[in-house]
């Protein structure tokens, strides 16, 4: 799998993150993109040719096997990774159209002229299409989370597993290749996807805190000011003490 589109996405978002959301990134680079591509992939490369069972009937072993693992973990992870990180690029289109917004306007008032202080910054409606990218990638990693237990029943793969399933011609046992080394690769790729859902849970509580302290500030202000005009107004003619 090509992953430099993944790449390029999440480095062209990275410089709009908060520091939760570099941190988000690290995570998922170097524990779940690197892990998935160097190790992970050549643990399950074997899975279905050394999945044995102990009978010769023609087609038990394939039925057997797609009962058991009727979707691989690698490509469950693989649609997990790309499903938490296109929500990303809602970021980067956002502010491409902020870009371009302001490229048009200095076209139309001059190149001394701004529409945004900083097209990147999250204000407006780009925070909230940041606080909704964290709320996806959320739900995405906990989406999967539950579909990797609910499929294989738990996190832990077992050594032997048993089909009666038809073509086979009775209780058959079979055999998971490399099942303590692939248990622990499951373990690592689950807690992984847990830390990325509490980075993205700080980081919602972080920008929405933000967000708080700014509006209480600005009311504040908003406060100071009518305060000051309706000291004007009753003064009539003495001198005010506020600065103009």
């Amino acid at each position: 799998m090509d992953w430099k589109f993944l790449e390029g996405l999440l480095s062209g978002v990275n410089k709009y993150s908060t520091g939760f959301g570099r941190i988000w990134l690290s995570v998922v680079f170097v524990f779940r993109v690197l892990v998935f591509v160097v190790a992970a992939e050549r643990v399950w490369s074997d899975d279905q040719g050394d999945f044995e069972c102990n009978t010769r009937q023609p087609g038990c072993t394939n039925i057997c096997y797609d009962h058991y693992f009727p979707i691989s973990h690698v490509r469950l992870w693989a649609l997990q990774l790309i499903f938490v990180t296109c929500p990303s690029l809602m970021v980067v289109l956002h502010v491409a159209y902020r870009e371009e917004r302001e490229r048009k306007y200095q076209a139309k008032h001059g190149e001394s002229t701004r529409l945004y202080d900083n097209p990147g910054q999250k204000h407006g409606g780009l925070w909230w299409t940041y606080l909704m990218s964290l709320f996806m990638k959320t739900s995405f990693e906990i989406t999967f989370l539950y579909l990797l237990n609910y499929i294989y029943d738990s996190f832990k793969l077992p050594r032997k597993v048993q089909c009666d399933t038809s073509p086979c011609p009775n209780l058959v046992d079979c055999y998971i290749a490399r099942p303590t080394e692939k248990t622990i690769f499951s373990y690592f790729m689950v807690g992984t996807s847990v830390l990325c859902v509490v980075l993205n849970i700080c980081e919602i509580f972080y920008l929405i805190a933000i967000r708080v302290i700014n509006l209480k500030h600005k009311g504040s202000i908003h406060t100071n000011r009518s305060s000051k005009g309706k000291y004007d107004k009753n003064c009539d003619g003495c001198e005010s003490s506020y600065p103009s």
